[in-house]
């Protein structure tokens, strides 16, 4: 299947707003977990029911809300009820192919964003959709797998009484956002470290192994790219955006993290034009390594030319050729190619063709 495209053939003409799965089903079952909390105290819970929800949302303490799983629809409705979302937002969630995107509606503000990761152990690149819906005392997010991601935040929520726990959802979604973008950093810079690697294979030992290296490299940077930029988009309409779900204090680390997906950005551009210019360097250096194969047998060629001259003439059948009747004329006719020879490759070098 395409990386790039994963529009069903069904999905196409269903309505925006229908509560519709539309991505590939990853789990079994779906997960609610909470964590609710203010400075004093951390409650962490499993929500089963939709009374689960109600307590949830009416809860005077701030409260996260994860969802691991999108294909639920009963689930789905049952969260549009309780905290009034509507159908197009939520179809939006159900949508895991969705571009990243900030949308505010009446009760809340939502918005989208591309979790990807690195597996050290098996050098592979993954992609995930993870959604939020900002609320005025709720944060709820959308993930398709359980992944640990998220952990120090919820660590941090545990074991600190500071800012995350009193500074709002507002706050903790930027939490969650900046966890995102230097997720991508280090996944740039994981790939980058192998990039940088190929510079000096290419200049002293181009193979066409380093050529397939080259473009596979640039598959997976085209890859990020695909989901950094839309991305940093995002975050620049979420820093500009006036909404009332967004306090004044906290407008400043939005402008932080814009500035993080900015570096993002410019380090995945950076890398680009490094695999351009190792591409030009590869080409190169194997055009310079066929010119000196090609000179060494030029020059090859060059000196045989009168040394064949000398034996086309000694060769030919004639009964008065003087020469055939000295005696040592096959001694001087071996002496004058070699004088031939050796003047030749002087004049070449004087030239500075070799």
């Amino acid at each position: 299947m395409s990386r790039f495209t994963k529009k069903k053939k069904e999905h196409i003409g269903l309505s925006p707003y229908a509560l519709v799965f539309r991505g590939q089903k990853k789990t079994d079952k779906i997960l609610l977990q909470a964590m609710d909390f203010d400075l004093e105290s951390v409650r962490e819970l499993e929500v089963k029911t939709k009374e689960g929800l109600v307590s949830l949302k009416n809860s005077k303490t701030l409260s996260w809300l994860n969802i691991y799983g999108l294909d639920n629809v009963e689930t789905m409705e049952e969260l549009a009820q309780v905290f009034a979302i509507d159908d197009n937002i939520l179809s939006d969630v159900m949508n895991p192919s969705l571009r990243p995107k900030v949308q505010e509606f009446e009760n809340g503000l939502f918005c989208t964003i591309k979790l990807l990761q690195y597996n050290d152990k098996n050098d592979t690149l993954s992609v995930e959709n993870l959604s939020l819906i900002i609320t005025e005392n709720t944060l709820i997010s959308f993930q398709e797998l359980s992944v640990h991601m998220f952990d120090p935040i919820r660590e941090r929520i545990r074991k600190h009484k500071n800012k995350i726990r009193t500074a709002g959802s507002d706050y903790l979604a930027f939490a969650l956002l900046d966890v995102v973008v230097d997720n991508y950093i280090y996944v740039i810079g994981q790939l980058g470290d192998k990039i940088e690697a190929l510079e000096e294979d290419i200049s002293n030992n181009p193979k066409k192994e380093l050529l397939d290296d080259i473009n596979s490299f640039k598959r997976e940077l085209n890859f990020l790219r695909k989901h950094i930029k839309p991305a940093k988009e995002m975050i620049l309409n979420l820093a500009k955006m006036e909404s009332e779900f967004i306090h004044d204090d906290n407008r400043i680390h939005f402008k932080e993290l814009q500035d993080n997906i900015n570096e993002a950005n410019e380090l995945s551009d950076s890398y680009r034009e490094i695999l351009y210019d190792q591409l030009n360097i590869y080409h190169s250096t194997m055009s310079t390594r066929l010119n000196e194969i090609m000179r060494v047998l030029t020059v090859f060629s060059v000196i045989f030319i009168p040394l064949t001259f000398i034996v086309g003439v000694y060769g030919t059948n004639f009964d008065n050729l003087p020469e055939l009747h000295w005696p040592n004329g096959y001694f001087m006719m071996w002496g004058g190619m070699i004088i031939t020879t050796f003047f030749m490759l002087w004049y070449f070098r004087r030239k500075k063709w070799l």
